[in-house]
């Protein structure tokens, strides 16, 4: 035994060697781990700046607003889009009743319009001088102080903007996890006496609480990563605070330190999600996959369930849009001309570079994954995947403030070498912008691109280096083409998010360049909300296409699916 013993070692030895050795996809995948990890580092080590007299002034004045403020934001986003979400998700999934299959796809076209669209029309519609408050006292014969309404412009305000634009994140993974359930559970479930909603409380929630948690850490992510909505509603955040130290004190220093508590709240967000799953499993052992057998509801239950549907789409979709069109078609003959042509110009182009750059870099991160599974390419590709869950303003410091240094370097070196300046080559163009949106959504085309290339069996990748091709012809002429839907998804779901983009746009924007969503947020803050209209509504007619593509993956996604 003992004999054998150093002719293993050596053999183990080899094994782990190969598991770490590099090529050249592997060196690619740590050179983009490294790049898009970069802004969040530099946040991060800013804690050890000295702080100057303007932190000082923070702490001693709005800090506590803005820890309070989030913390209230996160309690109700997150309760509000956890109930609306789940039993959304439950209804439409396992339940009969008119307009189900309507209310399938329609509950996730909140996530087609930005928060801050829905913040603009909800200000003025609700607001003591909009038309909801004046028909009230004007149907009554009310005067000031003569009755109570809830204040938009508050904290109560911004959480019921956020939970209407974000449940459906968990209503999304929600209805996945209920769909991709097996029908034995229930049934056994109804065999020991349990009835429906029991069943749904103690059988089909818990096994869909991983999914569940992992929805509400998302909206929450986005919640606190707001900025227009909050702003316009006067509710003070980390994201609010960021721009107002940056642009208003300018203390690009105090501004990362800001950005780097938020950050500690997004990271307590990330393990408080991983601790909720703690050791459990959940797992399907069944085999057979039926038709969920749905409930019949009829009479008040099925008016229930319609009105239980119907409420989170009119809040988040045909309100706000409705006012949208409303306003648009009373401006667009003056604001729609050859400047907002411009910045519609402006915003596609940055959402289609943006999404190929994402696409590309993804499918170099993936393809690597493919070609070396060991714990550097999937280190990697995790850490590269991480910058979603970052706040746009917080990458956006993260990317200037690097940017900003390197651009007096090269100035120095080429002022002193030819005697001319090279100017902000870097963090004035849309390098910077371009490099902060690759952070920001690299992990969407990630996601969609690596679950894609996992359906393609290993076979083909044998078939294809038998005929002579290397792993970079093998891609391209053989993954490629098999994947160029996933791609083409992928690519859409970016160019969406790009389009919606606020905070980091707005920080890191050249001089005299602006995009719809800019444009919109600049004539809301002006209170010319009606001129802010046709920009917002174009970016939620361009945020409808990626809403059906959803529903279709969400309804194919049950094994066995069948058209029903």
């Amino acid at each position: 035994m003992n004999l054998a013993a150093p002719a293993i070692r050596p053999r183990r030895l080899r094994g782990l060697l190969a598991r770490f050795r590099l090529d050249g996809w592997s060196l690619a995948a740590l050179i983009i781990a490294a790049l898009v990890a970069a802004p969040v580092v530099v946040v991060a080590s800013s804690v050890f700046a000295p702080t100057g007299e303007v932190w000082r002034h923070l702490a001693e004045t709005v800090l506590g607003d803005y820890v309070l403020n989030s913390l209230f934001l996160m309690i109700g986003v997150g309760a509000g889009a956890a109930v609306i979400g789940v039993a959304a998700a439950w209804l439409v999934t396992m339940c009969r009743f008119p307009g189900r299959a309507v209310f399938e796809w329609a509950l996730l076209l909140p996530l087609a319009v930005p928060a801050y669209a829905i913040a603009f029309t909800y200000g003025s519609l609700f607001e003591y001088a909009g038309p909801v408050q004046s028909g009230l006292r004007e149907l009554f014969g009310w005067g000031r102080g003569d009755y109570w309404f809830p204040e938009v412009r508050s904290l109560g305000g911004a959480v019921v903007v956020m939970t209407v634009v974000l449940y459906p994140y968990v209503y999304l993974l929600a209805r996945a996890a209920f769909l991709e359930q097996s029908v034995c559970v229930i049934e056994i479930s109804r065999t020991l006496g349990r009835g429906p909603w029991r069943s749904f409380f103690e059988v089909a929630l818990p096994l869909a609480r991983p999914a569940i948690v992992g929805g509400v850490a998302l909206a929450l992510m986005e919640a606190l990563s707001d900025f227009g909505a909050v702003q316009h509603l006067a509710v003070p955040t980390f994201t609010t605070g960021i721009f107002r130290t940056w642009f208003g004190l300018g203390d690009p220093i105090a501004a990362a330190q800001l950005s780097a508590l938020l950050m500690v709240f997004v990271l307590a967000l990330i393990v408080a999600e991983r601790c909720s799953r703690g050791r459990k499993r959940f797992h399907h052992t069944s085999r057979r996959y039926r038709a969920l057998p749905r409930i019949q509801l009829r009479g008040g239950r099925a008016a229930g369930a319609v009105l239980a549907c119907l409420a989170p789409i009119f809040l988040g979709f045909l309100l706000p849009g409705g006012q949208l069109v409303a306003w648009t078609v009373e401006t667009a003959a003056s604001v729609v001309d050859a400047d907002f042509l411009r910045l519609a110009a402006n915003s596609v182009l940055l959402g289609a570079t943006a999404a190929v750059l994402a696409v590309a870099v993804a499918l170099v991160l993936a393809y690597g994954q493919r070609l070396r599974p060991g714990p550097v390419v999937s280190t990697a590709a995790r850490i590269a995947s991480m910058g979603y869950a970052v706040p746009g303003a917080v990458i956006a410091v993260g990317v200037l403030l690097p940017f900003a240094w390197l651009d007096n370097q090269i100035d120095a070196l080429v002022r002193a070498t030819f005697g001319v300046s090279t100017g902000l080559i870097l963090s004035g163009t849309l390098v910077a912008l371009m490099f902060g949106y690759l952070v920001r959504f690299l992990a969407v085309s990630f996601n969609t691109v690596e679950a894609s290339l996992a359906k393609v069996t290993p076979t083909m990748d044998g078939a294809a280096r038998t005929l002579g091709y290397g792993p970079g012809a093998t891609l391209a002429k053989v993954h490629v083409p098999i994947i160029s839907g996933s791609l083409m998804t992928a690519a859409l779901l970016v160019f969406v998010d790009v389009m919606k983009e606020l905070p980091a746009t707005m920080i890191m924007r050249p001089f005299n360049f602006n995009t719809l969503a800019v444009r919109a947020f600049e004539l809301a803050a002006d209170e010319q909300l009606a001129e802010s209209a046709p920009a917002a509504l174009a970016i939620v007619a361009a945020g409808i296409v990626p809403v059906i593509l959803l529903t279709l993956a969400i309804a194919r996604s049950r094994p066995g699916h069948r058209s029903d």
